[in-house]
């Protein structure tokens, strides 16, 4: 099942953030009443063969302005990290039930969809790929033709017996070779479903394959994937 958490956290954490602003205001302002008073009445009060040194107000109306303009700013740096977390989280949800390919060699295999990985090779290769299970075995091993560019490839379960696995993860290791037999390095990403957003965290995290993964983690959507 799909689920999204941490919403209540985010909404209190805001709510916390904005009372907090509005405390800082409210004595900020309480407190230049306050000397705007003091300022007041010493300049009804004061001597006039001996008055007030008039710099020593200015300089502190300048500090009271220079700390507002500092509340103001941090409060819209406030509001422009709460807008970012927003867009993030926007976008976590986007990928809920979303197959998505992600850096990567373990994928899970499950008896309903396989397991799916995507190679990028930089040219046309010829490649050897082995199928590895939790506990070290080669279960497959194929030889296969690939394009330059990025391509799918989906294990239906089987091994070179024609014999089901079981679920569970699986590492896919691949060599590859160019016409003049030279090696040829193909990256490896893995493709699952993301089951779900945990936004309590900040970047949002999804759920790959019972594995977290940062937004920034993700590749690309993948719509389909089909055998090489």
């Amino acid at each position: 099942m799909s689920t999204v958490t941490g919403t209540t956290n985010t909404v209190t954490a805001a709510v916390n953030t904005n009372a907090a602003a509005t405390v800082a205001n409210n004595t900020l302002a309480n407190n230049f009443t306050t000397f705007l008073q003091l300022l007041t009445t010493q300049l009804k009060n004061q001597n006039p063969l001996d008055p007030l040194d008039t710099n020593q107000f200015t300089q502190q109306l300048v500090q009271f302005a220079s700390v507002e303009q500092q509340l103001k700013s941090n409060t819209q740096l406030e509001t422009l990290v709460s807008l970012q977390k927003a867009t993030q989280a926007t976008q976590a949800l986007g990928y809920v039930g979303q197959t998505v390919a992600i850096d990567g060699q373990t994928s899970k295999l499950t008896s309903a969809t396989g397991a799916g990985w995507s190679f990028n090779s930089p040219k046309p290769a010829s490649a050897t790929i082995n199928i590895i299970n939790s506990a070290g075995a080669t279960v497959f091993t194929g030889a296969y033709s690939l394009d330059s560019g990025i391509q799918n490839f989906v294990w239906d379960g089987r091994n070179n017996s024609g014999v089901k696995q079981p679920d569970g993860d699986y590492k896919l290791a691949i060599t590859a070779k160019d016409a003049t037999g030279l090696s040829v390095a193909v990256s490896t990403e893995i493709q699952g479903v993301v089951d779900s957003v945990d936004m309590s965290k900040s970047p949002p995290v999804l759920t790959v394959n019972n594995s977290e993964y940062a937004l920034d983690k993700i590749k690309r959507v993948v719509r389909s994937a089909s055998l090489l």
